[in-house]
């Protein structure tokens, strides 16, 4: 799910009540053709979340190409998300396995793969990521139902085992019923020196529309990739 996220957000805060279950699906388009679809199952109990996701390809380019990342997370909740344990199953045509990443006091504390991942010489080091969300946690905190105050004020940096990126969200500005939320994704570390010579940042518009109870749920994320223009349209 780590190249997941960069690929919901290359297409692609938080209040709840207690028992609160939410489910999150969109269809990604590239240059206007739907390439595959993400899903959350998300559950909030008291301060405790959970959240299960899949990203995968679909259509006539699922059939050129198969990608399926599934991932599920633990943890706590209070002013910030606290992951407790993340998992990451990947199926690629590169790659099958499974990740996995603890956490203490909302440090990352070990991360596993099978089979193992040789380590990189620019690969981001673990003891130096305290504060930092899993990929499904900030995927979650993103396009989950929010208060209208809390509209585009969502800023986390992330952690998936060897890279270090940040998402935020910002400028938020009213067009009818609907909030419109500038946002940027950014690579911080652990790339390779060709990647971050290419491009650091990616720039996105976030449209949130009301519920019938008056919050905010996000409805599409609009921004142009290396691949073209894409989109996270909601189903």
């Amino acid at each position: 799910m780590a190249l997941g996220l960069s690929l919901a957000l290359g297409l692609g805060a938080v209040s709840a009540q207690a028992g609160e279950a939410e489910k999150i699906a969109f269809d990604v388009e590239l240059k206007g053709i739907t390439a595959g679809q993400l899903k959350i199952n998300a559950t909030r109990d008291g301060k405790a979340y959970s959240a299960a996701g899949v990203l995968e390809t679909t259509g006539l380019v699922g059939m050129m190409r198969k990608i399926r990342y599934t991932a599920t997370v633990v943890g706590t909740k209070n002013t910030r998300f606290v992951p407790a344990k993340y998992t990451e199953t990947a199926d690629t045509p590169k790659r099958e396995s499974v990740f996995e990443m603890l956490y203490e006091a909302g440090r990352p504390v070990k991360v596993s793969q099978t089979p193992e991942r040789k380590p990189k010489e620019f690969d981001v080091a673990i003891e130096d990521q305290a504060g930092t969300l899993d990929p499904l946690s900030a995927l979650y905190a993103v396009l989950r139902e929010v208060d209208r105050d809390e509209a585009c004020k969502f800023s986390a940096q992330m952690f998936d085992g060897a890279r270090r990126t940040q998402v935020k969200l910002f400028e938020p500005k009213a067009e009818g019923k609907r909030v419109i939320c500038a946002g940027e994704y950014r690579r911080l570390g652990g790339f390779h020196p060709k990647d971050m010579a290419e491009k650091t940042s990616m720039a996105f518009t976030l449209t949130y529309e009301p519920t019938a109870d008056n919050r905010l749920r996000v409805i599409e994320i609009a921004t142009e990739t290396i691949y073209g223009n894409g989109r996270l349209k909601r189903r």
